[in-house]
Order: C-alpha cells, then structure tokens, then sequence
C-alpha cells in the first residue's frame, strides 16, 4: 500500500464526510501517539507549549495519546460517530469525548451533522489528534497554540462539488462550546465560546494539491485572573485577562501538496479579539520535505508576530515508515523570541505582574521582562489501526 493511500485511510477515520454505512454495519478505527519531548536551553525550570507539558525533563504526555472511532449505519442515510481519546490535559489524564453525531446524508453532495463536532479552525482540526496524518511529531506551535477549543457542540453542512481537476468542499457550522479549560499563565481557566460560526472553503485539485480558506468567530467569555504579591509585599487578586462576549474572530489561510516523493505543507493565521486594547495576531509556518524510499526528511520555518513581540523557529524532522501504518519520527526545534516576547513559552502569573509593573512605573519596581530561547528535541512513533 503506498504513502498517499495510507495517508488517505488514516484521513478518512477521523474526518468530515465518512462515507456511508449500511443500516446496522459499523466501522471501528483507532490510532495513537507514543512520544517524548525535551526542552534545552532554558535554564531557570521553564516550560512551554500549550500546556506547558516541555520542560527540561523527558516528558511524554505532550505528545502521546491514544483514540478511537466508532462508525454505526443506523438507515441508509443516517449514521451515527463517536470518536474518543485519552491524552494529558496540563498535568492530568483525562479522557475525551471528542465527537458524537448524527449525520445525515441529503444526496451524492450534500451531508448534515448535528452533536458535538471538531471547531474548524485550522487546515489540520479534523485530524489534529491523528498525528500520522502529518510530517510533524508536533504541531507547529506558532499556528496551533493560538485556539485551545476543539470542539463545540452544534451543527454543521459539509457541501462537495466534483470537478473535472479535483473537487470544491464548502463547511458551514454554528453552535457554542460553554464550560471549556483554557490554559494561561501556567494554569487552567474557564472560558466559554458562544455564537460559534465556522466557515472554511476546500479546493483539492489532481496536480497542485489542496487550497483551503477558513473564518470563525464567538462571542467569548472568560477572566484570566490569579492572586499574586505587590511590590509592597501584599496579596492581590488580579485579573489579566477578563472577556465578556467579545467578539474574536480567527481568519486562516492553507495549502497542502504531496505527489508522494515531495510534499509542502503551508499555513497563515490572523486572530483578533475586538475590543480588548490589544491588536491582531498574526502566525505562518511553511514546510517542505522529501520521501527516500521509507524515510520522510523535513524542515519548517515557522513565524509568530504579537504586539509585544515575536517568536519564530526553525524545525528539522526525519520520519520513517517501519510498518505500512506505524511512522517513527525524530525533530528538533530551535525556537527564540524578541522584543520581551514569552511567545508559547509559559510565563507565570506572579512573573507576568513583574514585567507590567516594570513597564507601568518605568523600572523603579518589578521586573523587566525577557527574551527566551530554547531547543526542543521530540523522539515518537505515529499509528493507525
């Protein structure tokens, strides 16, 4: 079975438009991450990643996970998914219903979903937990660190169009996602996502691989606050972050190409959230790699651009296939920010309150904040079964 075939499969156990299932037949896939991650370079106990899981000890639970997908025909044109996973959140493992719908196929072209549902944010969200679906170990962090929520519970129509050089899909969702973790200042938060509305438009042509266009926006609620010591040695509780039905809206750009000797893999995000003093976001990474035989070698540049400054990093992998479902894969990650930037490194409560009172009192207290540096080196395996 070659690359792209397996590719395919490993695509289609967790994507949008499953194809159809007899009444009472079922379809049962799973897959699955077993890794390790190491963060050099910082000296001072730091930790980075969206869950501030990389440290400066082999840590497994940024990468490994393991997941399931179950696929029931309940009439000839309704069906019902489920698809679970259990995987590190922060510091604790926990399991996760990751989707559970009823879909309904109206014709050849058209099918409806209704239930809890992938967010679509980027160009990977269907797959994002089904790492043998792309070159990397990890994610690139830059794009993938920006939106925590994957799911929501709501609807959606997925609309595929055949033409003669490949196909147009268009999504369409809406729906909320209430009671969510989001992860700051090296702690969990509550946050809630209401008014969902998801677009994004796929364009998979034979020769020149596929063009997708996406745009989400929710009303966003939520208030990053801790409880942190004052230059006077008093306790305070103080909020960093407080949101209450502000509008974000997150606008992405992708391609993908793979004629199954090279492959690229490219991706532009803008995040803004209105009304609160702050501007856009912006974030890209763009990768090019090359089968030999087996082996897939691979390098990313990626880029993120924030009003306090910037974080960009270079990554070098080098994946092989051991088994026609089973990759092994090695990277390592060179990563830097600018401008006082913490980027997707972790900052501390305490430690954020510092640097704005370094910048509010012009460095008579607190304390001046930083660049940071690091090498992340991720050994792991990829499977499908």
């Amino acid at each position: 079975m070659t690359t792209l075939r397996l590719l395919t499969l490993a695509m289609t156990l967790a994507s949008a438009p499953a194809l159809a299932l007899e009444p009472g037949e079922y379809r049962f896939n799973g897959f699955g991450s077993l890794g390790a991650t190491y963060l050099g370079g910082e000296d001072d106990g730091r930790s980075y990643g969206v869950n501030g899981q990389t440290t400066d000890a082999w840590r497994g639970d940024q990468l490994s996970k393991l997941g399931g997908q179950l696929q029931y025909g309940l009439t000839e044109r309704l069906g019902l998914t489920a698809q679970v996973t259990a995987k590190a959140a922060q510091d604790t493992w926990q399991g996760n219903l990751e989707w559970l719908y009823l879909s309904f196929q109206a014709n050849d072209e058209l099918m409806l979903r209704m239930g809890r549902l992938r967010t679509p944010v980027y160009m990977y969200s269907e797959t994002i937990d089904v790492g043998f679906t792309y070159p990397w170990l990890r994610l690139p962090d830059e794009v993938y660190s920006q939106v925590q929520l994957s799911n929501y519970e709501g609807f959606d129509g997925v609309y595929s169009l055949p033409l003669s050089f490949g196909s147009l899909t268009l999504q369409v969702a809406g729906g909320q996602a209430e009671n969510r973790d989001y992860f700051a200042l090296d702690d969990m938060h509550d946050i809630d996502y209401k008014k969902i509305f998801a677009s994004n438009l796929s364009l998979s042509t034979n020769d020149f691989g596929t063009f997708r266009l996406g745009y989400v926006e929710a009303d966003i609620t939520t208030d990053i606050e801790a409880t942190v010591l004052t230059p006077f040695g008093t306790s305070l509780r103080q909020s960093f972050n407080k949101l209450d039905d502000n509008k974000g809206k997150f606008t992405s750009l992708g391609h993908q190409f793979d004629d199954g000797t090279w492959l690229t893999s490219s991706e532009w995000t803008s995040r803004v959230i209105e009304q609160d003093a702050s501007g856009s976001v912006d974030a890209f990474y763009m990768m090019g790699g090359r089968r030999f035989g087996d082996f897939l070698a691979h390098v990313t540049y990626a880029q993120l651009d924030d009003d306090d400054g910037r974080q960009n990093s270079w990554t070098y992998g080098l994946n092989y296939n051991v088994l026609p479902t089973v990759i092994v894969k090695g990277e390592y990650k060179r990563v830097d920010t600018s401008g006082g930037y913490d980027g997707v490194f972790v900052r501390g409560a305490q430690e954020a309150f510092d640097n704005a009172i370094h910048a509010a009192f012009n460095g008579a207290a607190g304390t001046p904040a930083r660049n940071y540096d690091g090498d992340i080196v991720s050994v792991g395996v990829d499977f499908v079964f």
